[in-house]
C-alpha cells in the first residue's frame, strides 16, 4: 500500500464544516493539554482511548467526544477513522500515538487529517535519518561509533523507537556492553532486533535541556515555548544515595522516564538556542518539506563550555510540554498570556481557518 496522499487528505479538509472542527488525539502522553488548548481556543474536542483509561480526560473534563477501542493500535481501523472524519477531527500526533499506531500505519493506512507533517516522523524514528537531519543543520551532536568493539571510553547507548530511555545504558568497553545488553534482554527491555540497531555515542557530560520549539508556517517563524529537564529512574534514585553506598549496591543505572519538570536556560545560551532551531527548520524544509511544521523538541546537554550539544529531537509534541500546561517563562513573553503547546498547536489551526490555509498545516 502506498502512502496516504498529501491531494486525498486535502479533499478530506475541503469537506470538512470549517466551523464545526475537532481536535483529536490518542488518550495517552499529552492528551490532557492538547484536549484543554483546543477547549481554550473554542473547538469540540475526541479522545480515543481503551475502555478504563478515559478516566483522566473525564474527571478533567477536556473531552467532548469519547471513541473507544479494544488496544490503541486500532485508531487506524476503517471505523475509528470514518468516526474522526465525521466529526472534521484534525489529529494531534504524538510519542505515544506513533507508538501504538505504529509508523507504517500512520504514513499508510490512516487517512484522517494530521496536524504537522506526518512525513517527518520517520526522520525521528530513523536514527540515521535523525542524525542526517542534525548534522547537515550545523548542530553539535556527540561522536557516533559505529562498532561497539571500538568503545574506548565512556558512551551511551540507546536503542530505536519511542520508548522514553527505557533500555539505555553508559558503559566504557566492549566487555561491559555486552554485559548489559545480557542485563537488559533479561529484564525484557530488549529484542535481538534492537540489538542489532543500537546507537552508541560518546557520553556528554552536562546539564539535560529539552527545548521546546513551536514553527508556525503560517509565518514562517520558529517560537521558543519552553523547557524542561527529566526525572529518570533510576539514575536519579542512585544519585541521591552516598557515593560508597552506591559501589556497595552495584546497581546499574537506567534511564526511563518517570516525569520532568520545567527549566530556564541562561539567557546568554538563548542566541545557540534560537539558531539550533532555525537552521532545522530551514534543513527540514529541504529533505522532507514541508519540514518541522508544528511542535518539536531537541533533547540537548550543555557542558563545561557552555555549548549546547544536541543527542536527539522529537518531530512533534515532546512529552515535557506537559510541564507548561498554563505557559511557560518564554511562552508569557512571546504571548502575554498563558500558553500550552496543545494550546499553541490549537491557535494555529484557528488562525489556519481564519486564513482559509488549512491545507498548509495538515497532512
Amino acid at each position: 500500500m502506498g502512502k496516504v496522499n498529501k491531494e486525498d487528505i486535502k479533499e478530506i479538509i475541503d469537506k470538512y464544516d470549517k466551523s464545526n472542527i475537532t481536535i483529536a488525539t490518542l488518550g495517552s502522553h499529552t492528551a490532557l493539554h492538547i484536549l484543554r488548548g483546543a477547549k481554550q481556543e473554542g473547538f469540540r474536542t475526541a479522545v480515543v482511548c481503551e475502555k478504563g483509561k478515559e478516566v483522566p480526560y473525564e474527571r478533567f473534563g477536556v473531552a467532548d467526544e469519547f471513541i473507544f477501542v479494544e488496544e490503541y493500535k486500532n485508531i487506524v481501523d476503517e471505523e475509528v477513522q470514518d468516526k474522526l472524519r465525521s466529526m472534521n477531527a484534525i489529529v494531534v500526533p504524538h510519542g505515544s500515538f506513533v507508538a501504538y499506531a505504529g509508523l507504517d500505519n500512520v504514513e499508510d493506512k490512516f487517512n484522517v487529517p494530521m496536524f504537522g507533517n506526518r512525513d517527518v516522523l520517520r526522520w525521528e524514528a530513523e536514527r540515521d535519518k535523525e542524525r542526517k537531519m542534525l548534522l547537515e543543520s550545523g548542530i553539535r551532536m556527540p561522536m557516533k561509533y559505529e562498532n561497539p568493539e571500538d568503545i574506548d571510553k565512556a558512551v551511551m547507548v540507546k536503542f530505536p523507537g519511542a520508548r522514553g530511555g527505557q533500555g539505555y545504558f553508559i558503559c566504557s568497553s566492549y566487555d561491559e556492553f555486552n554485559e548489559k545488553i545480557d542485563e537488559m534482554k533479561s529484564r525484557g527491555w530488549l529484542t535481538d532486533e534492537d540489538v542489532a540497531n543500537a546507537h552508541i555515542e560518546e557520553y556528554v557530560c552536562g546539564t539535560n535541556y529539552c527545548i521546546h520549539y513551536f514553527y508556525s508556517a503560517l509565518k514562517d517563524e520558529v517560537e521558543v515555548l519552553g523547557m524542561d529537564s527529566r526525572y529518570e529512574t533510576n539514575i536519579d534514585g542512585i544519585v541521591r544515595i552516598p557515593a560508597q553506598e552506591q559501589m556497595e549496591a552495584n546497581l546499574s543505572p537506567s534511564y526511563v522516564v518517570s516525569g520532568n519538570h520545567p527549566v530556564v536556560i541562561r539567557e546568554s545560551l538563548l542566541p545557540q538556542v534560537f539558531k539550533n532551531g532555525d537552521q532545522l527548520v530551514e534543513k527540514a524544509k529541504e529533505l522532507v518539506a514541508p519540514g518541522m511544521n508544528g511542535p518539536f523538541c531537541l533533547q540537548c546537554l550543555v557542558n563545561d563550555d557552555r555549548e549546547i550539544v544536541v543527542f536527539e529531537m522529537s518531530a512533534r509534541i515532546d512529552g515535557g510540554t506537559n510541564t507548561f500546561m498554563n505557559g511557560s517563562a518564554y511562552s508569557y513573553i512571546q504571548f502575554g498570556e498563558p500558553m500550552s503547546m496543545g494550546r499553541r498547536i490549537s491557535r494555529e489551526i484557528k488562525n489556519a481557518i481564519k486564513e482559509d490555509k488549512l491545507d498548509v498545516i495538515t497532512t
